[in-house]
């Protein structure tokens, strides 16, 4: 009966150790300590023991093969040669390396955080042989390197979480999170809206009732001003001004609603670039500029932001496709 017990000893201690060594490493030292700076308690107990990583390898390896060494040995002493190799192959094989390690690998961090207080027991008994090893390790492979994802693995990372039936990420945060990655990279002159398609008025357009009648037909709180040509912007013409100016002068004339100040952007500017100059500047509206100096689009901070949304920004004012 001793006999048994004993086995039964070394293999769980050769599960516990094989199951460790692939459940440990599967968990990125970095991820970790990002985890245990959102609050979970199971990662933040793993990581005086993972972020030893080198000592944590040498230990359980060393502790793995000793144990495997030990039940070989054990084996052969109660039974004959062929029956106990055959035997400590098929308990080792089955026992102490496949089932632990696929339990382990779906369940590294809940059985790993339980286990961390007798993993530093483990390390401090080994001490004496796993450190000079893992010192070594150290010197020559460096600290391991983080996790870095690019853009679009980012984005295919979200939208196989937005599909996943464990995941809190819905459509609408998969969509917004793809517009974020996706802006910085695109151009002005992908977004604003041609010059061509620009609603702007001649600086020395007056106030009257055909004015208003434009202004309010197309809605917008601003307006690019011109001067002789629409190519040649002078100015931005603010709507909501309108109203505390005096009627039938020109627009050249108004005292708050025309600012002749103006942000400028390049078409091959990238969107982020824009993005930064606007708020910095408190400015909702570029007006986009060629090699000349004349007026090839407008880009607004309502552009940008639909961008990165992924969504077309309507108010009451615009018009509905029937």
């Amino acid at each position: 009966m001793d006999e048994y017990a004993i086995s039964l000893a070394l293999i769980a201690l050769s599960a516990l150790f094989s199951g460790l060594t692939l459940g440990y490493f599967t968990l990125n030292v970095h991820t970790l300590r990002r985890q245990a700076k959102l609050g979970n308690q199971q990662a933040a107990q793993i990581i005086p023991v993972r972020e030893k990583g080198n000592q944590l390898l040498t230990t359980l390896l060393l502790g793995n093969v000793a144990t495997n060494a030990i039940l070989s040995i054990y084996l052969s002493s109660i039974a004959s040669g062929i029956v106990a190799a055959f035997t400590a192959t098929t308990l080792i094989f089955l026992f102490g390396e496949i089932i632990p390690q696929a339990v382990l690998s779906r369940h590294a961090m809940k059985v790993g955080s339980l286990c961390a207080p007798l993993m530093k027991v483990f390390m401090f008994i080994t001490f004496p042989i796993a450190f000079p090893v893992a010192y070594i390790l150290d010197k020559l492979l460096g600290e391991e390197m983080p996790g870095v994802y690019s853009n679009h693995e980012i984005m295919e990372i979200v939208s196989e979480h937005e599909d996943s039936e464990h995941s809190p990420i819905d459509a609408d945060e998969e969509r917004i999170v793809h517009g974020a990655l996706k802006f910085s990279h695109m151009l002005v002159r992908e977004v604003m809206t041609p010059a061509e398609n620009i609603k702007s008025f001649d600086e020395h357009r007056r106030l009257n009732d055909n004015f208003f009648e434009e202004v309010n037909k197309h809605g917008h709180s601003r307006y690019p001003v011109y001067s002789g040509n629409q190519e040649n912007i002078t100015g931005i013409l603010f709507a909501k001004d309108l109203i505390v100016e005096d009627e039938d002068i020109s627009i050249k004339d108004t005292e708050d609603a025309y600012e002749h100040s103006f942000l400028k952007a390049r078409g091959d500017e990238k969107l982020d670039v824009i993005l930064a100059r606007m708020l910095k500047q408190k400015q909702h509206m570029a007006i986009v500029l060629n090699r000349n100096n004349t007026c090839i689009g407008v880009i607004t901070l309502e552009d940008i932001i639909e961008e990165i949304i992924q969504y077309e920004i309507e108010d009451e004012d615009d018009t509905q496709d029937e």
